[in-house]
């Protein structure tokens, strides 16, 4: 399997942008991928956009992407308050969101939802992403859920075992609030990188998979 890279276009840092609905959206679906580049070193800027948060959700994320992106030179994380599960009713003002998002610095790669997922809210994300970001590359990440509707993704990030462990920790150690769902489990998280490793042939046995709908070959 040809391995592509991820560089950057000139000399000032990578700029990634990280966008989820929910405040462990981002952590599931691309958390050991950000480990993965941020360990690769050369210098990489993250701003990390949530619509969904409480006060107390609010808190476990930036304790959670403090330490997934305790290695960026520079990260700046955003949080929203729109109404869970309710996103298609508030449209409008999320897109307004998506606007003032573009307006910032321009991103190197997006990390967003996958475009099939079976969330409502989750669809919203990815659907406006799309229509902010044009001409930039955005990987769909995809978050295991009771709703089910895992597809074959067409991309994969390769991740160690040590990755694997410091996003499963950070996981399980921060969102003390989601530890009474029966899916939110290390058993899950391991579980799905598991059998994206099988599917990407990764050397270490794990991999986080992602829906790619347009990319570019140099």
């Amino acid at each position: 399997m040809l391995d592509l890279t991820i560089t950057r276009r000139s000399r000032r840092p990578l700029r990634i942008l990280c966008l989820g609905a929910h405040c462990d959206d981002i952590d599931i679906g691309c958390g050991g991928t950000l480990l993965r580049l941020l360990g690769n070193g050369g210098g990489i800027e993250v701003r990390w956009v949530v619509f969904s948060a409480s006060a107390e959700r609010g808190r476990e994320l930036r304790a959670s992407a403090k330490r997934f992106l305790r290695r960026a030179i520079r990260s700046q994380v955003e949080t929203h308050g729109f109404r869970d599960s309710y996103f298609p009713a508030q449209y409008l003002e999320i897109k307004e969101v998506f606007e003032a998002i573009r307006k910032g610095p321009d991103p190197d790669v997006i990390f967003t939802h996958h475009g099939a997922d079976l969330h409502q809210d989750h669809r919203i994300i990815s659907e406006l992403t799309w229509t902010a970001f044009r001409r930039h590359l955005i990987l769909e990440y995809e978050v295991p859920k009771y709703d089910g509707g895992l597809l074959p993704p067409n991309a994969y990030v390769r991740l160690d075992r040590s990755q694997v462990e410091s996003k499963v920790r950070i996981l399980m150690g921060c969102y003390r609030s989601q530890l009474a769902k029966p899916w939110f489990t290390e058993d899950t998280f391991r579980g799905l990188m598991r059998l994206r490793g099988i599917e990407s042939a990764s050397d270490g046995g794990w991999a986080e998979g992602f829906h790619a709908r347009k990319m570019c070959v140099a």
